[in-house]
């Protein structure tokens, strides 16, 4: 057997054609552009990168794009002050705090001053606590990214049994949290969890998210089970750099039934699901209907 392979890059360009879509209708039908603001501290290469391409994705899908780069020097009451006058803004709909943040500053402050509406990470403990009880919140752009490939490629997840490796606030916790809501039976693993293998082996759906290199290796995979890698590590390998999951690709793929590769699977998501979020937070704010298929 060897697994369909999950292509996220052909999924995000279709997420993001139906934001476009949506967006062109707002404006269109109600005049109303949304706006996303996104705040970057200091001069973090890889966080440079990450920056560039929001504001390139959010113009190309005809939202507002509003960029505050800012000294790595800026003091936390400069960083608030900025974060509040976004939030009482009304052109701004979603704003994004992109971490990590330099050290003198409290980055979970930083996120908590967001206004929950706004936050378009999913991160503010307002948001955090509405998806843990079933309520509607922002939900983190990875997991619902995940959320959405499996949707597409299962229909119903209702009564699969669901292993998530990894337990983090940004990924393990709020898929778990998604999964639960489309009626998996959930597990969080972790590595530290007793035969893992073994836990993971029971798993129609397998969420790698434990930030270790290749950890999950086809053997821990129950055939025919879909995988979805959202670990991106960089290694070297016969003297090259090279990008690689949490998941040991060339032998899971032999196993399972769907699998997501890396680089290619969620990582294209992640962004295509941050202006889904800007949308929702739009429409949200206007009173609007939320766009179908585009939220959890």
């Amino acid at each position: 057997m060897t697994a369909t392979v999950i292509d996220g890059k052909v999924f995000a360009a279709k997420v993001r054609a139906q934001v476009q879509a949506h967006v062109t209708k707002l404006k269109a039908d109600h005049g109303i552009q949304p706006g996303l603001a996104v705040v970057l501290v200091g001069e973090d290469p890889a966080s440079q990168v990450y920056v560039r391409n929001k504001h390139a994705s959010t113009v190309e899908v005809g939202m507002a794009s509003f960029e505050h780069r800012l000294p790595v020097d800026t003091s936390e009451p400069d960083l608030l002050a900025l974060v509040k006058s976004l939030n009482s803004d009304p052109k701004v709909n979603a704003i994004l705090v992109q971490l990590p943040l330099p050290a003198h500053l409290n980055s979970e402050l930083i996120i908590n001053t967001i206004d929950p509406t706004k936050d378009v990470d999913g991160f503010h403990i307002s948001n955090v606590g509405l998806l843990g009880t079933g309520q509607k919140s922002m939900v983190p752009c990875t997991p619902l990214g995940c959320l959405m490939m499996l949707r597409d490629h299962h229909g119903s997840l209702a009564g699969l049994n669901a292993v998530v490796v990894g337990r983090s606030s940004i990924v393990g916790k709020p898929m778990a949290q998604l999964l639960l809501g489309d009626s998996c039976t959930v597990t969080i693993a972790h590595s530290r969890t007793k035969d893992l293998a073994a836990v993971c082996r029971g798993a129609d759906i397998l969420v790698a998210a434990v930030g270790r290199p290749e950890m999950i290796t086809g053997d821990f995979v129950k055939p025919g089970a879909t995988v979805i890698d959202v670990g991106i590590n960089r290694i070297e390998r016969d003297g090259k750099n090279k990008l690689v999951g949490d998941v040991h690709y060339a032998s899971a793929v032999e196993v399972a039934g769907a699998i997501t590769p890396v680089p290619g699977g969620v990582g294209p998501m992640t962004i295509a699901c941050l202006l889904a979020n800007a949308l929702t937070a739009c429409c949200r704010a206007n009173g609007l209907p939320e766009p179908e298929g585009l939220t959890a």
